[in-house]
């Protein structure tokens, strides 16, 4: 279940309840009049099944109390509620299939954001990386893995381009393509200088290394395992579970390839460092490709078993004419 809490008008006050009440999965509603001050306007909460929640922030949404008001939607993880329960039976499909794709676009779009911290974890995570391809370190690899922030502007864009919006897309890649830069950029510089204090030969680089050579070395494995990482991630956003996600992060190579591209770029291995660049992009594009279709096929599906909104039988539609999720 997730909570709703809304300002609204005092003139849309009345269209908003109806739309609540109307709407199949949505219980619990409480409206005090006058009692918000900024915005002026009335309060209204409630609770909504997840399965309904979308349809029913677009209707919000049409009604202009975004921008009249605000709509606040929080998960609820505990409710002990028959009435909840109820709400929950009532609302077709299951609350783990379904997407709430204003949620959707606003944790994209914060994991999306250029910062000093994402770039920080980026940077991190490469020279992390670095140690890991260098001593041939399999835990190394896995931890700067787990450690790189990269996945959350490879979800924006693949957000954005679903939902038509470019800035977020556009937003999500600068970020993506600057955190990498930065991030080859400081491990360079990183490499040079361990390299100066004895920690790191050239010869570590050129030895074979059986556990971590795979960084450098694409093959069609690597695509696939891409396709497949995305999918998996997408689905653990839509779905809200963000366990998920740990073990996508540590299933492709971006930042050991990065990683491993900084090294060979400071002692000068074109060779390496143009298979490490290869290894890069092949992984980024298979999580944006397949990332991107499974958006769509998840949207088109779950249209088409659930309409454009749910509504309990007889009741008033609150608006005309409101569209749906993107």
């Amino acid at each position: 279940m997730l909570h709703l809490r809304m300002i609204t008008p005092h003139h849309l006050t009345e269209r908003v309840v109806d739309l609540i009440d109307g709407t199949v999965g949505t219980t619990h509603l409480v409206v005090l009049t006058g009692a918000a001050r900024d915005p002026e306007g009335d309060l209204v909460l409630c609770d909504v099944a997840r399965e309904a929640a979308d349809e029913l922030l677009q209707e919000m949404r049409a009604l202009g109390i975004d921008k009249s008001g605000s709509i606040a939607v929080e998960n609820i993880d505990l409710s002990i509620s028959r009435r909840a329960d109820d709400a929950e039976e009532e609302a077709p499909g299951e609350a783990a299939d379904a997407v709430v794709w204003e949620q959707l676009s606003e944790s994209t779009h914060e994991e999306s954001t250029l910062t000093i911290t994402y770039s920080a974890f980026m940077i991190v995570a490469t020279m992390i990386a670095a140690c890991g391809v260098v001593l041939d370190n399999a835990i190394l690899i896995v931890g700067a893995m787990a450690v790189g922030p990269e996945f959350g502007p490879l979800a924006g864009i693949c957000t954005g381009l679903v939902q038509r919006k470019p800035r977020l897309a556009g937003r999500s890649l600068f970020a993506l393509v600057v955190g990498f830069t930065a991030a080859i950029v400081a491990t360079t510089v990183f490499s040079l200088g361990m390299d100066a204090v004895g920690l790191f030969e050239e010869s570590m680089l050129d030895s074979p290394r059986p556990n971590t050579s795979f960084v450098w070395q694409p093959d069609p494995f690597s695509f696939v395992v891409a396709l497949l990482a995305g999918v998996a991630g997408m689905l653990s956003l839509t779905s809200a579970k963000a366990g998920a996600l740990v073990g996508v992060a540590i299933s492709v190579t971006t930042v050991p390839a990065g990683a491993n591209a900084a090294v060979a770029l400071s002692y000068g291995d074109l060779a390496q460092m143009w298979g490490s660049g290869i290894q890069l992009a092949i992984n980024l594009g298979g999580i944006i490709l397949s990332g991107t279709l499974t958006l769509i096929a998840w949207k088109m599906l779950w249209r088409t078993q659930h309409g454009r909104m749910v509504r309990k039988p007889g009741a008033p539609r609150g608006t005309e004419g409101a569209g749906g999720a993107g």
